[in-house]
């Protein structure tokens, strides 16, 4: 008996009735020979960490853009919260925590430059529109690796693109990352506005402060155990006092902070700066990289451009910008 198949016993035995097992995955879309050590899912965590979409993560905006301080919020330490919320929970309930993780680790993968401004800028370029989810499907199933993709389990890129949405997401592990993302950014995103000064404490909601906590840990941490406490038959699940405060949370959240004039005042520029990349490279395709000018062979313009944009770091997106429309300094030797 292998490694591998000694977890795969040892999940038979230990986690719940609900829980996904390793060994009855639906399987990948093409074949892969088992790992001797590692359950898929696990293989699964380990090609995302070491992905190259998933290391550009740690310089893309999560909520404000360009934030001069060491200490706000990007899309990579967004992700790491979010599996960590995951994990608790997924460990609490005896999920696997393999999938829980993966689909975590993986669920933004395909987010754009500046947040959602970029989002928003990429969705009014790209013919078909665009979101991030698909986005990140897109990421692990075609564009990492040279075009090879990731080669997951269908569990994990079924959680990784519904995260956000309505749909059905298969697993119970799948729902606990969907609310473990729900959770870290109401939280981190709060701590950060309050950084900003966008927000002072009095300005929470009276019922939030009372239900949920006034610290960002204990908030988490409150949030938390009522979920644990209160899931169960296969479903997760808040106390109703919770769940108000949460909704409460939310609304407040919308309004005060994601859509503040004073937090998100230089998002028209992102507009600006994305438009004017997308319409440079559609008309120079042969300057993309070549993994990109073969996916405009066999998708078209539009499309690989979307590819390459979206996967830009905020950094990066404003060298290409810098590069392609601001005048070089010239001087005189």
């Amino acid at each position: 008996m292998t490694i591998r198949e000694e977890t795969e016993a040892i999940e038979r035995q230990t986690l719940s009735s609900c829980a996904t097992l390793s060994a009855n995955s639906l399987g990948r879309r093409l074949p892969l020979t088992e790992d001797p050590i590692r359950p898929c899912f696990q293989r699964d965590r380990d090609r995302i960490l070491h992905s190259k979409a998933f290391r550009r993560l740690k310089q893309k905006t999560q909520v404000f853009l360009s934030p001069e301080g060491d200490h706000y919020r990007t899309r990579l330490t967004h992700t790491l919260e979010v599996s960590q919320i995951a994990r608790t929970v997924s460990r609490a309930l005896r999920l696997n925590e393999d999938l829980t993780e993966a689909i975590a680790l993986g669920h933004d993968l395909g987010h754009t430059p500046f947040g959602h401004a970029g989002e928003r800028a990429l969705n009014r370029l790209c013919p078909g529109g665009f979101t991030h989810y698909r986005q990140s499907l897109r990421v692990v199933d075609i564009l990492e690796r040279d075009g090879r993709g990731l080669n997951l389990c269908n569990e994990t890129r079924i959680g990784i693109l519904n995260h956000t949405t309505g749909q059905p997401r298969g697993t119970l592990e799948a729902d606990v990352g969907r609310l473990a993302d729900r959770v870290a950014y109401i939280n981190h995103d709060l701590d950060d506005a309050m950084r900003g000064g966008i927000v002072q404490p009095e300005d929470v909601p009276a019922i939030v402060r009372e239900r949920v906590g006034e610290r960002n840990s204990v908030r988490i941490n409150s949030i938390l155990t009522d979920i644990i406490a209160h899931s169960g038959d296969g479903e997760l699940r808040m106390s109703p006092d919770m769940r108000e405060a949460v909704d409460v949370f939310t609304t407040f959240m919308y309004e005060g902070v994601y859509y503040n004039p004073i937090a998100k005042g230089e998002e028209r520029k992102v507009q600006n700066i994305l438009g004017s990349i997308w319409e440079y490279y559609v008309n120079h395709i042969d300057e993309l990289p070549v993994v990109y000018q073969s996916i405009a062979d066999d998708e078209g313009p539009q499309r690989a451009v979307c590819d390459y944009v979206s996967g830009m770091t905020d950094s990066y997106a404003l060298e290409v910008y810098s590069e392609l429309f601001i005048p070089a300094a010239w001087t005189i030797k």
